[in-house]
């Protein structure tokens, strides 16, 4: 029995659209996470799984796992609400409202740290923790983006580019006394987020050069700026580096104690364009054939989930089950229905087209549940945010 026909049997009384998690293949992206953080510790990105089970049950096969990180104030609440704890918010945070709802869970002995960028941000948490006499942990966000002649190669979030900028920032943030530094993040977008084989033909024999000359910049300037960073606060808890693109690379920087991984459990569409991840497809989605305009088009219900980000025909989920399925030329996935070429044999009315999201997080924002299956059984149901009655971003 082939997988598309497992899935059929399995997934047979499901009302599509669905979304759905393979648990077989989820395992083995585990291991193979495992296999490869070395001596690093696991950080969760909580925004590639947005389900409290899967999360939960991610973290219970790493005996390295050191927290999550997560993506809004708000969603640190709900988490923390739910048992969690050791929480760095992965971005700068400014809603009063959000901070005086976490302010409980800090004294009850949550772990929750704080990302800043600016000096407007560390003062603002210095006013809150004077506000409520207590004090804030905080991480230092360093860009490690690569400025080449005529190129700027990463992504634009940071200002703290160049040693100049981290010791502005931190002469200025030691007078705020009711903040600490702990920690320090520099997240290689760039490696972790840009495949090795692009879609775009023109871009794959630049690209691996690219990539190579920036990771000796990053490697170089992170650990400079850890170095800064402990002659005036001494050693810090934590150096938080990577992404599922760049795990391998990652595991081997010195700097670096703790990795963050999210996208690699799932191992959507875009991380087909990286050729050092062996990961297998474990989630993705379902939509029914309801047309069939053409002999070889078939057209399904539903399948506007286009992923965030750039421009391009990457971002559109990906036709995997049954092969031989393409997008029209002047047609995308489209809000209420999705028509499709097929290459080969042509699903009849009534199948079930199986697409992988180009992007993990972004799966669960569309489905209440992943209906979870393990060989050719259905083994559970599980919530994600949305199910929960939870928006976030």
């Amino acid at each position: 029995m082939s997988l598309y026909e497992q899935y059929e049997e399995v997934f047979i009384d499901i009302p599509r659209p669905f979304a759905f998690l393979d648990m077989d293949y989820l395992d083995l992206n585990i291991s193979f996470v495992q296999k490869h953080l070395q001596q690093k510790k696991l950080r969760i990105a909580t925004k590639s799984i947005r389900s409290i089970e899967v999360l939960k049950y991610i973290a219970n096969h790493f005996q390295s796992f050191t927290g999550w990180m997560t993506f809004s104030a708000k969603e640190t609440i709900f988490l923390l609400k739910n048992g969690f704890d050791h929480c760095l918010i992965g971005y700068p945070i400014l809603e009063k409202d959000e901070v005086d709802q976490l302010v409980p869970y800090i004294r009850e002995g949550k772990e929750v740290v704080w990302m800043v960028d600016s000096i407007e941000t560390w003062k603002w948490l210095h006013q809150m923790g004077e506000q409520h006499d207590t004090f804030f942990s905080i991480c230092l966000d360093i860009n490690v983006s690569s400025s080449f002649p005529f190129l700027y190669f990463g992504t634009k979030r940071s200002p703290l580019v160049n040693e100049g900028a981290v010791v502005k920032l931190i002469n200025e943030g030691m007078t705020y006394k009711k903040t600490k530094v702990v920690g320090l993040m520099g997240y290689e977008a760039q490696i972790a987020g840009v495949g090795d084989r692009p879609l775009e033909k023109w871009k794959r024999s630049l690209m691996p050069s690219l990539k190579k000359a920036s990771a000796k910049d990053i490697s170089k300037w992170r650990k400079k700026a850890v170095e800064i960073t402990e002659q005036y606060f001494g050693n810090l808890e934590f150096v938080n580096g990577g992404g599922s693109g760049s795990l391998l690379w990652t595991a081997e920087q010195e700097e670096v104690t703790e990795i963050t991984v999210g996208s690699a459990f799932f191992f959507p569409g875009l991380f087909d364009q990286h050729l050092s991840l062996p990961l297998q497809p474990a989630a993705g989605f379902g939509l029914r054939v309801t047309r069939k305009p053409e002999r070889n088009i078939v057209v399904c219900h539903g399948g506007g989930y286009t992923a965030s980000g750039s421009k391009s025909i990457d971002k559109f989920p990906v036709p995997y089950f049954p092969e031989g399925l393409s997008y029209l030329a002047n047609e995308g996935p489209g809000e209420v229905q999705t028509p499709l070429k097929a290459k080969g044999s042509v699903p009849n009315i009534g199948a079930t087209i199986y697409f992988r999201h180009a992007k993990a997080g972004e799966l669960c924002e569309r489905f209440q549940d992943l209906y979870a299956c393990r060989g050719d059984k259905l083994e559970a149901k599980f919530r994600t945010y949305r199910g929960e009655g939870e928006c976030f971003l």
